[in-house]
């Protein structure tokens, strides 16, 4: 969204100008050469009459003056021309009507669709024009040069998108506006701009002395970031996102006493936050965020500051928060997210009565949470991964806040019961905490538009709370890791119609599940875990067919496993976890689903051949079963994405086939307590292998050179087998202990105290 705050003014004096606002401008008459070219213009045009609003209603019968986006003086002529969110795909050229428009002083074609086409030559014949807005018009090339011809421009918005990008090359920025003495506002937004380092700011403070707004984002700039914009005493609003200046931010900033809005976000910023800068009385946004190298501490802020709007995610930007942080009584949105800011969150922020949106996540802060009951607009309170104690404030009166995140500290106490009394609350987000006790059964609940509940990994006892039934609108409900129990029957969540993710896992619960053709579930569910629930039943979830990830590991299931559950979620299940259950085998015929990413079956008792995994699965563990089989010869060759295989403990028997030399993404391989015979194979080519365990089984031969060659290693166990000869000189060899090669008799040479015999090798 464009920020054009010190243009408000101005802006109503364009609209009653120039759109029929004074009653003075719409006495007269459209004049009869005037509507003429009006009806040829939308003859000329390409648009979709069924989203027109404006060229659609031209027509004979009505005064020209009077159509959409229509705008006369009082002599009849047209001096304001609005087809912007027209639908315009095609037909602008260079002898369009348009540029027959004499007296035309406002010109918008915004947000249209011309398909890549270049802007064509005639520009310089509307003379009168002050506003001309082509933005997002997805027009491609060279901006013409008759642009400079233009000399009463205002504003002047040539603001494109990332994929339909304008270029100012020849003519360069310098020829285009050298002449546009009178420009106040000049947008280029995702503008490929050509300049040499940071001439660019140069052009500009010497040609536009009279600009307020400068909106350069994502053009390709460069810097370092140069003084000569503080020349510029009227501006009030940089906005300089995304290019690389790769530089600090100019103390003289801070001279820029008419300043509103600075926003110089991703750009490469190194040094410390310039202190005057935050000390300009009309200073009312400034975002720094994502600059990643970007240091010091917040200033002391002025009282009855004027800043709104304090935006500093990820930078390293840390220390205290100031307590004169309460001095700037219209503060409505703070992001510190991701930065270095330790100690207390001052209590001076209880006095923010404006405040809308504060997120302090990502960072170090310690204490605990202030009240923020004065605080009636807050809507977003984000305090996620720090080291907060203590207990959570009462948020009573807060009818206004929606989101809620505290995860991730070491919050103790009760659940704050207050949160289901907010009409507004829809997402709470308490996990990873140490909040305990149990919940009432008679809790009021008025949060009825609460969608994500999440209080995993807490301490929470009893059965699980009653108020959670009375919440229509629940999409998300993690209760993960907790010591809740009881007996929940799981067709009690089919109430849920909007149900997207149900975690239950690793409480004390016993999930019961009625053996039925109908689903317990909503046709939204997307993530089921009910891992540790005691469950002897699979649910039926054949027909789920939004459903992408399963975990009901460590339950009580057995038998086969149904050849349904490779269909659900329409073949795109990405996540299943079927480990540390009973299961035998898996139903004949199956054939599974393509994105399968992780696929767990450890810890079963899976017997017969080894079921060949789909291509993409990057995650493989089927370690812990009764196999009893060889690994098939073409097994590696289905591993290329594979960083995590594991078939230890599995009965296995035969060779290591050759084809897990292909499988080359391997991070971690573990074949380690089986049967195995024959030669190490080579997987020199595993680049990345990090975990080689091939212990306690019946291999045989030498070690392969190559393994002493792979960078990255940290991790080997070749113990227990029948390997012989010299092991491998290497730099990661060389940090190994004897424990990776001991119960190997044949072996020889360091880390090993037997030395080798120089007739042996």
């Amino acid at each position: 969204m464009r920020i054009q705050i010190s243009s408000w003014l101005l802006l109503v004096c364009f609209c009653s100008s120039f759109f029929g606002l004074h009653p003075i401008l719409v006495s007269g008459r459209c004049l009869d050469n005037q509507k003429v070219l009006l009806l040829a213009l939308k003859n000329e045009v390409q648009f979709d009459s069924s989203l027109s609003t404006k060229l659609v209603g031209w027509n004979q019968s009505v005064d020209c003056c009077d159509w959409g986006g229509v705008a006369c003086d009082k002599t009849g002529h047209v001096i304001g021309l609005d087809l912007s969110n027209e639908s315009i795909s095609g037909g602008f050229n260079g002898s369009s009507s348009v540029f027959s428009l004499g007296f035309l002083k406002s010109f918008n074609l915004a947000y249209n669709s011309f398909n890549s086409a270049q802007l064509p030559l005639g520009f310089g014949k509307l003379t009168q024009v002050s506003y001309l807005n082509l933005s997002n018009a997805y027009f491609e090339g060279q901006i013409p040069g008759d642009f400079s011809s233009m000399k009463r421009l205002v504003t002047l918005d040539l603001s494109s998108s990332p994929y339909y990008t304008l270029v100012l090359e020849n003519p360069d920025l310098k020829m285009l506006i050298q002449n546009l003495k009178e420009v106040r506002e000049l947008h280029l937004d995702n503008m490929k701009i050509s300049t040499h380092g940071y001439h660019w700011s140069g052009v500009i403070s010497s040609s536009l002395p009279n600009l307020q707004v400068l909106s350069l984002k994502s053009c390709g700039l460069s810097g370092p970031l140069d003084s000569s914009l503080s020349m510029l005493k009227n501006l009030s609003v940089i906005l300089l996102d995304e290019n690389t200046f790769s530089s600090d931010i100019p103390e003289s900033f801070g001279s820029l006493q008419n300043l509103r809005v600075l926003s110089l976000r991703a750009c490469n910023l190194n040094g410390s936050l310039p202190k005057k800068i935050f000390q300009i009385p009309t200073l009312k946004t400034i975002d720094l965020s994502s600059n990643v190298i970007l240091k010091g501490p917040l200033p002391e802020f002025p009282e009855n500051g004027s800043l709104e709007n304090l935006l500093l995610s990820y930078t390293e930007v840390g220390g205290t928060l100031p307590d004169s942080i309460g001095n700037l009584p219209l503060l409505s949105r703070i992001e510190l997210r991701g930065c270095k800011f330790t100690g207390p969150i001052p209590d001076s922020m209880k006095d923010l009565t404006r405040i809308v949106y504060l997120d302090l996540s990502s960072n170090h802060l310690t204490g605990s949470i202030p009240s923020f009951r004065l605080s009636k607009n807050l809507a977003y309170l984000n305090f996620y991964l720090n080291n907060l104690t203590g207990g959570i404030p009462s948020f009573q009166g807060l009818n206004s806040l929606q989101f809620l995140d505290l995860s991730y500290n070491s919050l103790n106490g009760d659940f704050p019961e207050s949160l289901l009394a907010l009409p507004s609350l829809e997402y709470v987000y308490l996990s990873n905490n140490r909040l305990s006790g149990q919940f009432r059964k008679d809790i009021d609940v008025s949060s009825y538009k609460l969608r994500n509940l999440d209080l995993s990994s807490n301490k929470f006892v009893g059965s699980i709370p009653g108020f959670i039934f009375k919440l229509p609108l629940l999409s998300t409900l993690k209760l993960s890791e907790n010591n809740f129990n009881g007996v929940i029957d799981l067709d009690m969540f089919g109430k849920f119609k909007e149900l997207y993710a149900l975690d239950l896992s690793y409480n004390d619960l016993t999930v019961k599940v009625n053996m039925g053709s109908k689903s317990s579930f909503s046709s939204e569910l997307n993530t089921l875990k009910l891992a540790s629930c005691k469950m002897k039943e699979l649910p039926n979830l054949k027909n789920q067919s939004r459903l992408m990830m399963i975990d009901l590991s460590d339950n009580e299931l057995r038998g086969e496993i149904p050849n349904w559950i490779w269909e659900v979620g329409n073949g795109y299940l990405r996540f299943l976890n079927l480990s540390s259950n009973k299961f035998s085998s898996l139903q004949k015929p199956y054939t599974f689903p393509f994105l399968l990413d992780v696929l767990d079956l450890h810890s079963n008792v899976l017997e017969g051949d080894i079921p060949i995994p789909p291509r993409r699965v990057y995650h493989l563990d089927y370690s812990n079963n009764n196999f009893g089989s060889s690994i098939p010869v073409n097994f590696g060759n289905v591993l290329t994405s594979t960083l995590f295989f594991s078939m230890s403990n599995s009965k296995l028997v035969g060779v290591i086939p050759q084809s897990i030399r292909n499988a080359t993404s391997l991070r971690v391989l573990d074949l380690s307590h089986n049967t195995l015979t024959g030669p190490i194979p080579s997987i020199g080519n595993s680049k990345d292998l990090q975990s080689l365990d091939l212990s306690v089984n019946k291999l045989n031969g030498s070690i392969p050179v190559e393994l002493a060659n792979l960078s990255l290693l940290s991790f080997l166990n070749l113990s227990y087998n029948h390997l012989s000869g010299k092991i491998p000189q290497g730099s990661r060899f060389q940090t190994f202990t004897e424990l990776s090669f001991k119960g190997n008799k044949e072996l020889c040479g360091p880390p090993l105290k037997k030395s080798c015999d120089k007739k042996r090798i």
